[in-house]
Parts: structure tokens; sequence; C-alpha cells
């Protein structure tokens, strides 16, 4: 048996500079970071340090653990690069105390980056070459002596031999060397980079009067003339307009002033000029040094700063639309399982004809077929009323794509005429359903499948178990995100691979019967571990404990340990290992059974007495008050589901298509995404309709999550219909439309 070792010093404060940092981002104590990041360093998971690690943590969630390990990961590449450049800069001779100061005290790489600019090795730039050719005290003289005449001085640095031929050149290769000057200046950069973002706004329009008229240019109407502070603007309008850019429809300016037009050409960049003045003390007086200056910041800074701002504002939009993505997709996948039913599952086609796949209570394929309503509706209906009656079928899943309302007409035209048969029909969102049919995956668990016909079975299993069958689609393809392809698709897949991560060993994995897709979820778990589990079940049959865990090969005491409490075996030897508690703890549960003198059968599920406990009695140094809360509540419910109950949505049978709709019908609908704005729902029309914020209910909503989630079932009224853009506009605010 395991012992976890929760007791260990932590180090004295303030002598880990990244853990307090991170305490005091995060609100917790050092020790609380300490352990963590002790446990991530030796191999630890999220969810096994936020599951049964509570005491060393001091109860860090998954959610801080998260953003503990994401902040640990940059911190300390922080440190890499301070470290690397601080040795560049010390080789070179060229360290200073206040530049090891400034070093020391920089937050951020852009920080960093700055104050090594100067010092960057094989730099190559005019304001090198200038120096080579000696105009640098010529520089220097004009920029501090302005009352000079500048032609005059730079008579004086004309040398043939240098290549400097004539006094313009002269006063180039000056004004070079004092705008590198500029630019290289950390704190002047930093104060100008603040102050554009501050006061910058984004305007956008369209790239020609010709091109707004196009029909595809209609989508970014909104943008054809749109101005917005950077600071204000939303991530999805940030997001529109980049793409609206980069498909060449819209054309984009940042400036600093929001009272511009959008035929201004000329723009006040005095603040900004007057900051760079001030920094180097220039005085009035030379026309020659103004022009450098007003060069400097309208050409080289500026282009500068606007990419960078640019980049920032992408970056402040792909933040929160990951998160915003994050948050729809652990609602998705943690929706309500129809559970252990049989199921029919359909995918609409028009002309290659309607999809059909039986499956048992536990995703088996039964039989399958195709159906062609359009053609033969008689036939069709035949079919279907054979498969149901054959089968036993108790809930029919209908995919929500092309097709989908006339084939739940379909389904509800059957279900009229034979009332006899005792089965629902139930929208499901198709999203990825393709993307796995045409998958490697598919392929080895459905060889005998045509690829049509995988989409159904899909379709099927989603409703039996969102989780279980989702997890075998990229994340990113399940459409409950927006503007998933501009992203950086690096970070948008760590996140929501993460995601999926909590939501399977939140919900916990039956090892007998998980495919090895939703294995690899498992903490401790990867895809050659998830595959060598179901090999070794294939070949010896069922799990009788968790403990025959280690006899598959590979399995080692550390994957043993970050996954055992996450594997549940339903009708084991062990009735424990059905629970949430971990193997290293089934001795406190002996503990407590010998005390109360029952066995174990007597104690699980016994409500009354497990609820009088108190967890103090029974903990010590190994297993604290926190985790015999969780052990006591799991042995009160073993192998509860998490997830709510199943609930299906009516939709109106009368409204199959947007031009149906008209304002102020009152329908029921599925959240099928939630955004920022507001959410969508889908009402049965093949176009989902959008609630704004202002009308999710009758108080103010700070956050649209806080009112609904994807897979709710809502009543809506439709407000307005734009048929041109296919926008329907609804509100959840029913009272004040009820008469």
């Amino acid at each position: 048996m395991m012992t976890p070792a929760l007791k260990t010093a932590a180090p004295e404060p303030g002598s880990l500079p990244i853990e307090q940092t991170l305490a005091k981002e995060l609100s917790v104590k050092p020790y609380q970071v300490w352990a963590a990041i002790r446990l991530l360093d030796s191999g630890s998971t999220v969810p096994f340090i936020a599951r049964y690690r509570k005491e060393a943590t001091g109860g860090l969630s998954d959610t801080h653990l998260r953003l503990l390990s994401e902040r640990l990961e940059y911190l300390r590449s922080l440190e890499f690069s301070r470290r690397t450049i601080s040795d560049s800069i010390t080789d070179q001779g060229k360290m200073t105390p206040a530049l090891a100061e400034a070093l020391q005290n920089a937050q951020t790489k852009t920080e960093l980056e700055d104050l090594y600019l100067p010092f960057r090795p094989n730099k190559r730039s005019k304001a090198v070459a200038a120096r080579a050719a000696g105009l640098e005290p010529l520089a220097l003289k004009l920029l501090n002596e302005p009352e000079l005449d500048a032609e005059t001085e730079a008579q004086a640095y004309l040398d043939d031999l240098k290549g400097i031929t004539a006094v313009e050149q002269a006063l180039d290769g000056a004004r070079d060397i004092l705008v590198e000057m500029f630019m290289e200046d950390a704190g002047l950069i930093e104060k100008l980079r603040e102050k554009f973002w501050n006061e910058g706004w984004i305007y956008s329009r369209p790239v020609s009067k010709t091109l707004s008229l196009h029909p595809d240019s209609q989508k970014y109407r909104d943008y054809f003339e749109f101005r917005e502070a950077f600071t204000k603007i939303p991530s999805h309008r940030i997001l529109a307009i980049l793409r609206g850019r980069a498909e060449q429809i819209l054309t984009t300016r940042l400036e600093t002033n929001g009272l511009l037009g959008f035929n201004d050409k000329a723009t006040d960049d005095t603040e900004f000029i007057s900051e760079i003045l001030k920094k180097f003390r220039i005085r009035p007086g030379s026309r020659w040094l103004m022009q450098t200056v007003i060069y400097a910041w309208k050409y080289p800074i500026r282009v500068s700063l606007e990419t960078e701002m640019t980049f920032r504002l992408k970056k402040k939009a792909e933040d929160e639309a990951i998160r915003v993505f994050a948050e729809n997709l652990k609602e998705l996948l943690l929706s309500a399982p129809a559970g252990g039913r049989i199921v029919l599952g359909l995918d609409p086609g028009l002309r290659t004809g309607v999809k059909t796949a039986c499956i048992d209570k536990t995703g088996k394929v039964l039989e399958c077929a195709v159906i062609y309503p359009q053609e033969n509706r008689l036939s069709s209906l035949r079919t279907l009323k054979q498969l149901i009656e054959k089968h036993s079928v108790d809930l029919v899943a209908i995919g929500n794509g092309t097709a989908s309302r006339e084939t739940e007409q379909l389904v509800l035209e059957l279900l009229k005429t034979c009332p006899e048969l005792k089965t629902k029909k139930v929208v499901v969102s198709e999203a990825g359903a393709s993307v796995y049919s045409a998958s490697e995956l598919a392929s080895k668990e459905l060889p005998e499948l045509d690829v049509t016909l995988r989409g159904a079975v899909s379709i099927a299993r989603r409703l039996q178990d969102p989780l279980a069958e989702l997890v075998k689609i990229e994340p990113k393809a399940i459409g409950v995100g927006q503007y998933q392809h501009d992203m950086n698709q690096f970070r948008l897949e760590k996140s929501l691979r993460a995601v999926v991560e909590d939501c399977v060993n939140k919900v916990g994995v039956e090892m007998n019967t998980a495919s090895p897709s939703l294995l690899s979820y498992v903490a401790g778990l990867n895809k050659a571990l998830a595959e060598s589990i179901v090999a070794f079940r294939n070949q010896n049959g069922p799990f009788k404990t968790r403990e025959d865990l280690r006899k598959v090969p590979a399995f080692g005491p550390k994957s043993f340990e970050q996954a055992a409490g996450f594997l549940r075996i339903a009708n084991g030897d062990n009735p424990l290992d059905r629970s949430g508690v971990h193997p290293e703890s089934y001795a406190v549960v002996k503990k407590i059974m010998d005390r109360q003198k029952l066995d174990l059968n007597a104690l699980l599920g016994n409500s009354d007495l497990l609820r009088n406990l108190d967890p103090e009695e029974f903990a010590d140094e190994t297993f604290g008050v926190p985790t015999l809360c969780d052990i006591l509540s799991e042995l009160e419910k073993p192998g509860r589901d998490p997830r709510p109950e199943f609930q299906t949505a009516a939709f109106d049978a009368k409204v199959t298509e947007i031009e149906h709709l008209t304002p102020g019908f009152i329908l029921e609908g599925v959240i099928t995404n939630v955004a920022n704005f507001g959410a969508f729902v889908d009402i049965g029309v093949h176009q989902d309709g959008l609630v704004h914020i202002s009308q999710l209910s009758h108080d103010f909503v700070q956050d649209p999550r806080s009112v609904v989630k994807p897979g709710q079932i809502v009543r809506v009224k439709v407000l307005e219909i734009d048929k041109a853009r296919k926008r329907i506009s609804l509100s959840m605010r029913l009272k004040e439309h009820v008469k």
C-alpha cells in the first residue's frame, strides 16, 4: 500500500523568487505554491494533485493548479532568458550595476529584450555603419547643442575614404545613430508602448466601396465604418476584424486618437514626440533635430509599436477566446448522459439519404441501414419502425446538420402513427462527427462499416455518453468556440486538452469498457499505456481489482499512483474499486469499518451513519481532514456521476426553416455555444439564434456563463430575423413579453 508523502518543510519566505511571485499572483500562501511545484516536478498530474493531495497544497483547485503550471513554465523561461542575457552582456564587458538591477527587476520577456537590444551581438543596422564611418560625435554634438547649425557641423565629417562625400550623407548617418539611440532606450519605449496601448484605437473599413457591396463581404458589414479603443474592444470583434483583414475585405488603422474621421490622414502624435524630447532633454532650437525626433517617432518607433499593438490585441483576443472555448467545451463534455439505453442514431442527409445505426446499451453496433425519405417515405417509415421494434429502441438520436428537421419530422410522423413505440427522439449536436468518421480511430473501432455510417454510430453514442464519445474527436473540431482556426494552435490545443483531462478525471472511467481514447486522458496515462490496458483486457478478460493494473506491461508505480483513483470497476471483487477512494486510502476505510464494527457493504451508502462521523477522528499525519471528507463523501455515494440528469428539448414541429420564423414566436431550444456577448441557441431551423447578453435575464448579467451553459434547454422569444445574413435575434426575457 502506498503512503503519500505530504509533510516536508517548505523553504524560508523570500528564498525562492518564483514561488513568491506565483503566490502573490494567485493570492495563495507560498507553501501552497512550493508544494504544488514540488509535486508537478515529481511527475504528478494536475487532476491527481487537486483530488488526492489537498493536504500538501492547502486545497488548491485544478483551476489554480493549471494557472500555476502555465505561469511556472513562463517564469522559468523568463529566468533562463534573464541569465542568458546577463551572461552575454557581462561577457562583452558592458555590465553595470544599474543595468544588472534593471535586468533583475524585469517582469516580462519584452522588458528583457528592450534592455538587451543595444547589446545584441552581430547587430547589423544603418547606425552601426554610421558609427563605423565616425559619425557618432556629430550625432551627439547635434543632440546636446541644438543651437548649432547642422549642415555647418556636418562639413567637418566629410571623408571620401569612409564613403561620406556629401553633407546629406553625414546628417543621415547622424540621424540613424540618434534614432537607434531613441529606440534602444528601454524606459522610453516602455512608456511609449503603454501610452499607445492605453490611448490607442483600432479603425476598420472596407478595402474598397465595390468590395463592400459584394455578398461575401456582408458578414463583415458591422466593421465597415468601425472604431473602438484597444482597452475596450472585446475579443470577438478583434478576431473578426483581423480575419476580415486576412481575407482582404477590411483594411485597418491603429491610431492614438478616437476622434479622427476615417478619411483623416494627419494624426496628432504631439504627446509621443514630447516624451522623446523630455527623455533626452532636447531643447527647441534645431530644425534638423526636431525633424529627426519626428522621423524617429513616425517611422521606426511607431511602426514597431503598431506591430506590437496588433500582436497584443490578438493575444488579448486569443486569451479570452481560448478561455471561453475551454469553458464551453467543459460544459459540453460534462453534459447529461442518457446512460445505458438502446439508441438509434440518425445522420440526416438529403441526396445521400439518412444513415441509421442502432447500438446496444454498451455502444455496440447492432444494425445499420440507409433510408431515402425524399424518394420513398413509406419505405423509410417502415424501416425505422422495424429497427425500433426489433431492437427495443429507447431513444432516437438525430444529428442537427443538414436535413435534420426533415428527419425529425419523419420520426415524429412515425411516433404519432405508431403510439405503441415507446421511444423518444432527441436532436443531438453532430459537430465533429464527420471528423471522427474519417479518422484512423474510427477505422479501427468500426472497420466493417462504411465511413458514411460511422457518423450515425457516433451520434448515437454521444447521446449515451457525450464525454466518452467526444474525447475521440480533436477538441477544436467539436464546434463550441469561435475563430478557433485563427488562434495559436499550440496554445489552443494545450488548453483544450487540459479541459478534457480535467473532465474525464472528474467523472472517472470504467476501465473494463473504456476506449483507448478515453483512457488516454486519465491522469498518469498516455496513448501507449491506454492501448496496453485495452490489449491486456482483451487478452485476459475484465479487470477484477485495481491492483490488476500492475500486471499491465509498462504500468509502473508512478502510473498506478496517478491513475488508480480515477479508474473504476463497477462489478469487481472490491466494492471500493467502483468509487473515487484511492487505493492508498483503503486502510483509512478499514479503520472506519473497525471502529464502527461494520463490514464494507454495510458501510457503503449508509448516509445516516457517514454524515454523522467526525473526519478529525480518523485523520492522521498522512491523511488529513480534507482527504477524510472526500473519503466519507465517496463512501456515501460510491461511483456517483457528477453530471446532471438527462433531459430532452421539444422543437416546434411547425418551425423548420428560418422563413417560418416571425417576431414574437416563443420556442424551446438548446444552448449550443456561450460567448462573452451572449448565447447561441438551436431552435431547429438550421441556423442558431443569438440571445444577446442584455436579453439573457431581467437582471443585469456580467458573465453569460452565470446564466446559461451549452446543452441547457431554454425557452426563447424571436425578436428579429435578418434572412440575408441568416441572423436570428432571440430573448430569454419572457416576462416582459407576456400580455
